[in-house]
């Protein structure tokens, strides 16, 4: 398998970040979301791509929130779908482990931006001065970044809502290296890029702010499946379903603009209300605690309540 330089660097500098500020949380209703490649408008360029470590890093912090069902960035996703197309192609073994179509999870939502401002420099250590093979050198250098984000509905293409978020972080004190036969190393190195570690505050406030909009979208499920008295809802533990949750089920009239076909919103003719008895990881198992099931059709709507 091989690695690129920029490939390598991005992924050292994802693992070597701590994530002050973003803490898992369990528990509440979960959207699946993508993150895409932010623009690099500012014109930086270091030792690694900063779009690219942008979108690592926030990919990580937003799977570390416990809030999102995070799918792959848009290259991995792309990378799995040649894949696919790879294996239906027939020149491959097959078997049950080949990856097959029609599989993969939607992004409900989407995460995109521009990078638009960056101060600070690249180097771990800071400059500093050689004596013996042991180099000394200073981190007073500030690292700035900021950078604006968008939240895309995917069925849209709507922006839902969007911010400025700003990183900073200023490192102090002496980092300590060795130099000698043409090698130097760095004992802070990435780890303790200013540029890194501003990249890492600002995706800290980014994921506090998508967080922050969660109750501001419609969370959805539909009806799979109606067998007798129990109702089948396809969202389960993935999506954050909980046993006792309580949804709303009903038929929804799509509510769209005469002139453009653009969606305006969506009305609800409840039918019943359920409350989830069993719960898997893709689905819930739910009956009836309010009305009557037997109006219950398959492809009906689910609301959280």
């Amino acid at each position: 398998m091989r690695f690129s330089t920029k490939a390598t660097l991005v992924a050292l500098l994802a693992a070597a970040l701590a994530v002050p500020g973003v803490v898992a949380q369990e528990g509440g209703l979960r959207y699946s979301i993508t993150v895409t490649k932010f623009e690099n408008r500012a014109g930086w360029h270091g030792q690694w791509d900063i779009g690219d470590a942008w979108g690592t890093v926030l990919t990580d912090m937003l799977n570390q929130s416990g809030k999102f069902i995070v799918l792959g960035e848009t290259d991995m996703r792309g990378a799995a779908l040649d894949e696919q197309d790879f294996a239906a192609s027939g020149r491959t073994a097959g078997g049950n482990k080949a990856p097959v179509t029609g599989q993969m999870t939607p992004a409900q939502l989407l995460v995109k931006g521009a990078i638009t401002h960056v101060q600070g420099g690249t180097s771990g250590g800071g400059g500093g001065i050689a004596i013996k093979g042991i180099r000394i050198g200073g981190k007073g250098k500030k690292g700035e970044i900021n950078a604006t984000i968008y939240i895309v509905d995917s069925t849209t293409g709507q922006v839902l809502a969007s911010k400025s978020v700003v990183g900073t972080s200023k490192q102090k004190g002496m980092s300590f290296g060795y130099t000698g036969s043409g090698i130097s190393t760095d004992v802070g190195g990435f780890k303790n890029d200013n540029v890194g570690k501003a990249v890492e505050a600002a995706c800290s406030e980014a994921v506090t702010f998508l967080v922050a909009q969660l109750p501001n979208f419609q969370w959805t499920g539909s009806v799979i499946m109606v067998k007798g008295d129990k109702i089948y809802v396809n969202r389960g533990t993935r999506e954050g379903v909980s046993l006792g949750q309580q949804f709303t089920v009903g038929q929804v009239e799509i509510l769209r603009d005469p002139d453009t076909g653009e969606i305006l919103d969506e009305d609800m003719t409840q039918i019943a209300s359920l409350k989830v008895d069993t719960v898997k990881e893709k689905l819930s198992i739910c009956s009836v605690s309010l009305g009557d099931a037997s109006q219950i059709q398959k492809g009906m709507t689910v609301h959280a309540q």
